[in-house]
């Protein structure tokens, strides 16, 4: 490890590995070093919740490169090291062993930590988050032992980690505090499909319960959990699926403005010379949601504000206008999401839920914003072209599955 690099990229998930990457690729030739806080080289994170935690792939083929990829490269992979601590004035970074590393430029990338419950017993030795390799293998090691799971959080994480358990044969139970599962990113079509669906296969929903208190043994093993409906749920282990915290303490720290993350602006800049902040961590205004200032958790967003920080320091001057996308795959079911559904005034069902291929459509204005497919590719593909395009459309041709998107008539 040298004490100064020419970029200093912290954090190895999506968004810091495409930093790295795409400033190979566009020909810099300054030193770059790729700074994690975990001991193993950048991976995948979609897979945890999916085919890593159900087994179906091993740890080398979630990783983003094979792991000589970077040095080959010369990029300096220094995983183990974390970041408690930002200099602007000085531009260098401190890390937790009380080295010091300098930057000409300094890319932000370090994601979030999961949001954990706060109540009585959740310092259960058997709660887990899923946002990690570390955290899947924890939960994996002890399933064998394990018949009844609870999962806290009614989200993809949440619901992707429900999907899975129930396929591997165990009983689970969801949580969720709001209404619906899904409330905060999907209208209640979609919703009502999904609880619809997990019941089917055997998960059981309850919604509008908050998690009271988890209930231990004397060796610190949650044996239950108390909700404030008066319910008590049975469970052998927690898995804790309630969003995430931004990993911006340092920067904030330093004097960078921000909130709910990192405020960027249309190239990653932060207000600090010389620091960008991309991925789950950065705050941007996206037109997608009506000029609103938000984080996107997603590895588009990630990899395409990693090119856009890198193409900044290339001077390309490019700036951040990707349309948001997404995905979910649970059971059978392949969810593919496009636009942003912030602000939507109208929801429209495409096709029938009851076939398992159907697509939601919302509109603001009169103008189509987002778009959530199941199991139907070519709404996703050309409901994305008609969301570039941002005219009105015929609503009833748009709720008609038989009239292909492209062919919607104009309003």
């Amino acid at each position: 490890m040298q004490d100064h690099y020419d970029v200093v990229i912290v954090g190895t998930g999506h968004a810091g590995a495409q930093a790295a990457i795409s400033l190979r690729q566009k020909g810099y030739e300054g030193s770059v070093a790729l700074l994690g806080d975990e001991r193993v080289p950048p991976y995948e994170r979609p897979p945890l919740s999916k085919e890593y935690l159900a087994g179906e792939k091993p740890f080398e083929r979630i990783l983003l490169r094979p792991e000589n990829f970077w040095g080959e490269r010369d990029i300096e992979l220094l995983t183990g090291k974390r970041v408690v601590a930002v200099d602007a004035m000085d531009k260098s970074v401190t890390l937790s062993s009380d080295e010091a590393i300098g930057y000409d430029k300094l890319i932000w990338a370090a994601g979030g930590s999961p949001r954990m419950i706060d109540c009585p017993g959740s310092n259960a030795r058997n709660l887990f988050a899923v946002r990690r390799r570390s955290d899947v293998d924890r939960i994996t090691e002890r399933l064998d032992k394990v018949e009844n799971i609870t999962v806290i959080g009614g989200g993809y994480i949440g619901l992707e980690a429900a999907a899975i358990f129930t396929k591997l044969g165990k009983s689970v139970t969801v949580v969720e505090s709001r209404r619906r599962v899904l409330a905060r990113v999907a209208g209640r079509g979609l919703s009502a499909f999904y609880e619809a669906e997990h019941r089917r296969q055997g998960v059981k929903i309850i919604t509008e319960a908050m998690v009271n208190e988890i209930v231990t043994d004397d060796a610190g093993e949650a044996k239950a959990v108390a909700l404030d409906n008066g319910d008590t749920i049975q469970t052998d282990m927690i898995i804790c699926g309630i969003g995430i915290i931004a990993e911006t303490g340092p920067l904030i720290a330093a004097g960078a403005i921000g909130g709910d993350g990192v405020d960027v602006d249309g190239r990653c800049r932060t207000s600090l010379p010389d620091i960008y902040a991309i991925g789950d961590c950065a705050a941007h205004a996206n037109k997608y949601a009506d000029g609103a200032h938000i984080r996107l958790e997603s590895v588009q967003n990630a990899n395409d504000q990693a090119k856009t920080a890198a193409a900044d320091i290339m001077n390309e001057g490019i700036v951040y206008d990707e349309i948001p996308w997404f995905w979910s795959n649970q059971y059978d079911l392949k969810l593919q999401t496009v636009g942003l559904s912030l602000g939507y005034d109208t929801e429209i069902i495409r096709g029938d839920p009851e076939t398992r291929e159907f697509s939601v459509a919302y509109l603001r204005g009169g103008k189509l914003v987002a778009l959530d497919c199941v199991n139907r590719v070519k709404d996703y593909v050309q409901g994305r072209k008609a969301i570039l395009e941002g005219d009105e459309l015929d609503q009833q041709e748009l709720a008609d599955p038989s009239i292909p998107i492209k062919e919607v008539s104009i309003a």
